[in-house]
């Protein structure tokens, strides 16, 4: 029973806000169609001026669905945000987990010996992508 009558009031407030929006763009027109009259007999002025009442009527509608869209839209950015940065947040540790086993397995030669060099590297990746998933993770949580 609840959703019907959800749905009749918001059939009901759409159809008002359609009314209201065609008789603001309606009485623009008409206002712009007057001042067209009263100006100079030039077929290139009148052509003019249609041309930019047109453009102006046409900017308001297109704000006002745009500020719309946004303010529904709100929501969903933040939510949509938080999961981007955990999503990232995930495949900044898949490296880790690839690489740390090879760091442990060289975790001997890190002073000297023959992967002294692959060691540096390999922990240096583990360390770059270690600090970059949790500080995704992080900025997700403090969002």
């Amino acid at each position: 029973m609840r959703p019907l009558i959800i749905g009749r009031v918001l059939g009901t407030g759409v159809r008002v806000a359609g009314r209201m929006a065609g008789q603001q763009l309606a009485s623009a027109t008409q206002a712009a169609a007057a001042g067209q009259q009263q100006q100079a007999a030039n077929p290139a002025v009148r052509v003019k001026n249609a041309d930019q009442t047109v453009r102006r009527s046409t900017a308001q509608v297109g704000g006002g669905i745009a500020r719309g869209v946004g303010g529904f839209l709100k929501p969903f950015r933040r939510v949509g945000g938080i999961l981007w940065l955990e999503v990232t947040g995930v495949f900044f540790l898949l490296p880790v987990l690839v690489f740390a086993p090879n760091l442990w397995r060289m975790r001997a030669s890190w002073a000297q010996g023959p992967d002294h060099r692959t060691f540096l590297v390999t922990a240096l990746v583990v360390v770059v992508f270690l600090y970059l998933g949790v500080s995704s993770f992080w900025r997700a949580r403090r969002r």
